[in-house]
């Protein structure tokens, strides 16, 4: 075999390769991880949410101690505190989740508190508009895309995105009125 044609095989071989392990971890991700083990049993609430920006969890808290960890999808670029409508960017602060969507377009869906008075104030002296709907969620009802897209990508406007079995499973541990503390 000639040195151009080594050469031009190793080429290709290391190019199939760097295809399939990306892949490999897009079928990863999707596999079932601490947010697909054992179900919650019935009838536990959770009395807290905190939610780790950077890391992409969200832990479900009773008196202090982790009930279960899911994995989040938030947006592409979710750094910094949300201050202005259309920023896609994930509030940072304690909030309330106050009330809950069964209609959501986004399977089922739970509302964080903000803007709360700081966030309004805030944009206030800026001139913009805070925003707002900024919710916990499942997929997308009408999906454009596989469930691979939306397990392994930062995919939402500003909101926390989880699968639709883990929100149906957090809405059913969660009552209105339940701190979420979401950090950087």
């Amino acid at each position: 075999m000639s040195f151009s044609k080594v050469v031009k095989y190793l080429v290709t071989f290391s190019a199939i390769s760097a295809v399939g392990l990306a892949g490999f971890y897009l079928i990863k991700r999707e596999q079932p991880g601490k947010s697909e083990s054992k179900k919650l049993p019935p009838g536990i609430k959770a009395d807290k949410v905190i939610v780790y920006k950077e890391d992409r969890r969200l832990i479900l808290m009773k008196e202090g101690n982790a009930l279960k960890e899911y994995d989040i999808s938030l947006r592409g670029n979710p750094f910094g505190h949300k201050q202005i409508e259309r920023d896609s960017k994930t509030p940072e602060e304690k909030y309330i989740l106050n009330w809950r969507n069964p209609n959501n377009k986004f399977h089922i869906s739970l509302h964080i508190s903000y803007p709360n008075g700081d966030d309004k104030q805030r944009a206030e002296e800026m001139g913009v508009s805070p925003g707002g709907d900024i919710m916990i969620h499942g997929f997308p009802n009408e999906m454009d895309w596989n469930a691979v897209y939306y397990t392994s990508t930062d995919w939402t406007d500003g909101c926390i995105a989880v699968t639709n079995d883990e929100i149906e499973e957090i809405w059913n541990v969660i009552d209105n009125g339940t701190e979420i503390e979401i950090f950087p």
